[in-house]
């Protein structure tokens, strides 16, 4: 099977309940490609990462990323890939803006700080627009020691608006492809590299007004890159060819800021491409742009990524009008109040992490808090509601599921590991010196945390 299809063919992975591996080369065991890793679920189908460490425990390396960024990383073979901004130390601003931030709730409203102004020509809502440049930067490391292989700063400007503190200026995930990896940085580009760190193309979409700061990931659907840009000016949805970066088409989206990623599965031979939105769920066909369905009814600012089993989509937002939605799939037209729409919550959702599916169970944290709940994804039948994690703060991260374990990450600093389970069993609680808003990665037996200073393997000896 030619490398390129290796994604497409891992599309198949998620439509289940019980999640069934499709068939894939063995090749591709072992690596983590996108944000929420082989079919964008977060969940690993072979792996047996630790399931306790700490500073002096089970970490194989740690190794420190300059400036900030919350892009996961991602893993293929022998190589990790980190994003990251760096501010460029050429005003009295810098030493600050590098600074991690501390733990915030989200969507707080617009403050100020050392090394940076408020506005920003009109664009932002936020936070306080740089006075510094910053180096938009992609790293490669060497997945067996942490070592550098190259470092390339795909942009040095200063951007046009600020973020909120609990956001970075790098908070895109990369993806690949196995060939190449595609990296957004939203308002300063999109960029396509090979492993050895050439650039093959670059793109510039334009400076957008995004409130609270950008965030969506790229998704790859075959040979095609999907990029969404909303914002609070024109909003699109773009199609790239992945080899060339020429445009293929670009869909108008009725919406305003967004932070979504695009989720891609195959219902009934049918491949499509689902966005949330304030205003609409979409389902997309990736080869046109058309809309296949929409659905309203999901609440303000959605920032989590779908996720899917065979019979039905779950979509969530936890902003200001909480809602969780169970779609039926292989639908059309507009879905709004119809029987498709098979179940529906009002509270305890999730407004940054997404949830996870994982044999049949749907968890997922209430706003961004280490604040659980578990439902039957089938019927919305509560197994365990807002429970309360000891030990977890404030959750941006997403959470990923491999060996009968659910792994969370929180900006203090701690990960629990939970049993995958309809009551709540905390299997082992681990503390790192630092905090964590990128969502974990896992590849083969290892288990990878980007920190807001350090990118960290860890493995048992």
């Amino acid at each position: 099977m030619a490398r390129n299809s290796i994604l497409s063919c891992l599309l198949l992975i998620v439509l289940g309940p019980q999640v069934v591996q499709s068939a894939s080369p063995d090749r591709y065991q072992g690596n983590w490609p996108q944000w929420r890793g082989p079919a964008g679920n977060g969940l690993v189908l072979h792996g047996n990462p630790p399931l306790e460490w700490s500073e002096g425990q089970n970490v194989k390396w740690k190794v420190p990323i300059p400036g900030r960024g919350h892009a996961t990383p991602i893993i293929w073979e022998d190589k990790i890939v980190v994003l990251t901004a760096v501010p460029v130390a050429s005003g009295p601003g810098a030493a600050a803006a590098e600074a991690p931030a501390p733990a915030a709730p989200a969507a707080p409203p617009p403050r100020g700080g050392p090394g940076q102004r408020r506005g920003g020509g009109g664009f932002g809502g936020g936070g306080m627009a740089p006075t510094t440049d910053y180096a938009f930067t992609v790293l490669c490391f060497d997945r067996a020691t942490g070592k550098t292989l190259w470092e390339r700063v795909a942009r040095q400007e200063r951007p046009h608006q600020g973020v909120q503190p609990s956001n970075s200026f790098s908070s895109a995930s990369p993806v690949t492809d196995g060939e190449r990896i595609y990296v957004s940085f939203g308002s300063q580009g999109l960029y396509c590299y090979d492993f050895n760190g050439k650039l093959l193309w670059e793109k510039d979409l334009g400076k957008v007004n995004v409130t609270f700061g950008e965030g969506s990931s790229p998704a790859l659907v075959g040979d095609t890159l999907l990029v969404v840009q909303d914002n609070n000016a024109d909003s699109f949805l773009y199609a790239f060819d992945k080899r060339t970066g020429r445009e293929q088409w670009r869909q108008p989206r009725d919406e305003g800021s967004g932070w979504t990623t695009p989720y891609i599965l195959e219902h009934n031979g049918r491949t499509e491409a689902i966005i949330s939105g304030s205003n609409a769920i979409r389902s997309y066909d990736p080869a046109t742009g058309n809309v296949w369905w929409q659905c309203s009814g999901l609440g303000a600012n959605p920032v989590s990524m779908a996720v899917a089993d065979r019979e039905r989509v779950y979509l969530m937002s936890g902003h200001r009008d909480p809602a969780g939605l169970a779609v039926a799939l292989g639908g059309s037209g507009d879905l709004t109040g119809t029987d498709a729409v098979r179940w529906r919550i009002a509270r305890g959702t999730s407004y940054v992490p997404s949830p996870l599916l994982y044999d049949g169970l749907l968890f997922f944290c209430q706003r961004t808090s280490g604040i659980l709940t578990c439902l039957d994804a089938r019927t919305g039948e509560v197994h365990f509601e807002q429970h309360r994690l000891e030990g977890l703060a404030d959750v941006y991260a997403s959470p990923i599921g491999v060996n009968n374990r659910i792994y969370l990450a929180g900006q203090n600093g701690t990960t629990l590991v939970l049993e995958k389970a309809t009551t709540v069993n905390i299997l082992a609680t681990n503390k790192l010196e630092d905090g964590f808003d990128a969502s974990p990665a896992v590849a083969g037996n290892e288990l990878f945390l980007r920190g807001r200073s350090n990118l960290y393997c860890i493995a048992a000896p």
